[in-house]
């Protein structure tokens, strides 16, 4: 584990002045163990947990982990995870799909067709394109990678559920919020729309996010 990005102290700043509801979120959630944007620094893992969340409740998907983790007796790396079987993954209470996407993944980091290492030297659309071409992984997966693993200070993920709900709890917008009020947050939160999703985030879930 990381301790918060550089950038957070200085994003806070900045969204408190852009916008009130902002402000009254950030200062919500003021002391240090609120207000930290975690990194493992481990793709696969985080790639694994991502595939593992996709389309179920955090509940649901941190029950199936578990099972997950047990498997690979509490170590969590493409060599390990290549040794089990299919059956092995999907007593897990993971979905034919989501099996296929972590197999192939722990496939391409062993033989290197898939190089984390690049996606340093990519932008965010760039990384996001990349991130895609694995098996299982779309957008809103790539997006979760670069917030979380790599820490990119500006992510909108505006497929995401959660952010949806809070935008709409917080801004008095309908569920769906409209798309073009959504946008204007973005414009108007950048380049710091991580830590706007974080905040928003937190204000639906008594628990911190992490993958």
């Amino acid at each position: 584990m990381t301790k918060s990005p550089k950038y957070w102290n200085k994003a806070k700043k900045y969204l408190s002045k852009k916008d009130r509801i902002m402000s009254k979120l950030i200062k919500n959630y003021h002391s240090p163990s609120e207000t930290i944007l975690i990194s493992r620094k481990d793709i696969f893992f985080s790639l694994c947990k991502s595939i593992i969340g996709q389309q179920i409740s955090v509940a649901a998907a941190n029950s199936v982990f578990l099972k997950f983790k047990k498997k690979c007796n509490n170590t969590i790396n493409a060599k390990r995870v290549s040794k089990l079987t299919f059956s092995q993954l999907k007593n897990c209470g993971l979905s034919r799909q989501k099996v296929l996407g972590i197999q192939s993944l722990s496939k391409q980091m062993i033989n290197k067709t898939f190089k984390p290492k690049l996606i340093n030297k990519m932008n965010d659309e760039e990384a996001i394109q990349y991130l895609s071409n694995l098996r299982q992984i779309g957008r809103w997966s790539a997006e979760m990678i670069l917030l979380f693993t790599y820490n990119r200070s500006n992510i909108w993920p505006v497929q995401d559920i959660g952010l949806l709900r809070a935008i709409s709890k917080n801004y008095n917008k309908k569920y769906l919020p409209p798309e073009k009020f959504v946008s204007e947050l973005k414009k108007k939160f950048s380049p710091y729309c991580s830590v706007a999703t974080w905040y928003l985030w937190r204000s639906i879930d008594p628990e911190p996010i992490q993958y």
